[in-house]
């Protein structure tokens, strides 16, 4: 990707070495979920066997749960194990400059999108944290994995994940790593065009198979704004030859059929919160070869 000479956002808010403001440390490693409050005995029960499956720390699971307001933090599927070993300086303050040059390609794409559907875009902030901080959506934790809080209009990642990415997740690249901010972004102008608000309205009354599925429409729809982004941008002059190769990849990495069968050796459909590979790939491909909103229906659609 061609990032030489675009402008950072101002929309960052570096957070790394304060100690992430938690007090005792949360530890464990994460995965693909998204989390709400409640739930009684009932949703103790479901957070053990999620552990379990997912190798995750429950109290990390109860301690977003129980955070802040409540909603849901909409997250890219991964754990970040490694996050805030490099809290400051060296690799990371490079990435952070390439992180602050994505956003500010975002929010140049989605103000120009908007201003066509004569709406004014509100740019979200990216909080930048190692370990541990507080979002408006509860304790984010380096299990958490990046993630859109619809109650604070801002996008929270441990750079350490992006280590993960390249690593486990075998997703190389820069713009690999460009696509999973451009995704959680994606989740913003969802809030902002209000979906995220009617999709917490539905989940409300609805069952936990019938949560995952809106789970899977809504993640695969930012997949798809993300595609759009791609395509604004590259209309820029700005991609470069297997830059979308390198996000494909990275959407086919982080599929649930995928990840289900790394960690536990078979999937389990009726689980899945962000939709299988082949449809995650699918869903940014129509949106970049769209080029617009309207490519991105997929609660409208029949078949993901």
């Amino acid at each position: 990707m061609r990032l030489d000479g675009q402008r950072e956002s101002d929309n960052i808010e570096d957070r790394r070495g304060s100690g992430g403001g938690l007090g005792g440390g949360l530890g464990g490693g994460g995965g693909p979920m998204l989390i709400r409050g409640g739930g009684g005995i009932g949703g103790l029960i479901i957070i053990v066997i999620l552990a379990l499956v997912f190798h995750v720390n429950p109290l990390s699971l109860l301690s977003m749960m129980n955070g802040d307001g409540g909603s849901s933090q909409t997250q890219t599927q991964g754990q970040s194990q490694q996050a805030g070993s490099n809290a400051a300086g060296g690799q990371n303050d490079q990435m952070r400059h390439f992180v602050g040059k994505v956003l500010g390609s975002t929010e140049d794409v989605w103000t120009q999108t908007f201003q066509q559907m004569n709406m004014q875009y509100q740019a979200p902030t990216l909080v930048l944290f190692s370990g541990a901080t507080r979002s408006g959506c509860g304790n984010a934790t380096e299990a958490s994995g990046p993630f859109y809080c619809p109650n604070d209009r801002k996008v929270y990642i441990d750079l350490g994940f992006y280590d993960e990415l390249r690593q486990r997740f075998h997703a190389p690249g820069d713009f690999a790593e460009a696509y999973v901010l451009a995704h959680e972004v994606g989740h913003h102008v969802q809030n902002l065009i209000g979906i995220l608000p009617r999709v917490d309205r539905e989940r409300a009354n609805s069952s936990q198979a019938q949560n995952n599925a809106l789970s899977v429409r809504l993640e695969l729809q930012a997949d798809c704004f993300a595609g759009v982004w791609a395509a604004k941008t590259n209309q820029q002059g700005l991609l470069e030859a297997g830059d979308i190769d390198e996000a494909l990849n990275a959407a086919s990495q982080i599929g649930d059929d995928t990840l289900q069968k790394q960690t536990q050796g078979y999937a389990v459909p009726d689980s899945f919160t962000h939709g299988t590979s082949a449809q995650r790939k699918s869903w940014f491909t129509r949106g970049f070869q769209g080029g617009n909103i309207d490519a991105c229906d997929t609660f409208g659609a029949r078949t993901l």
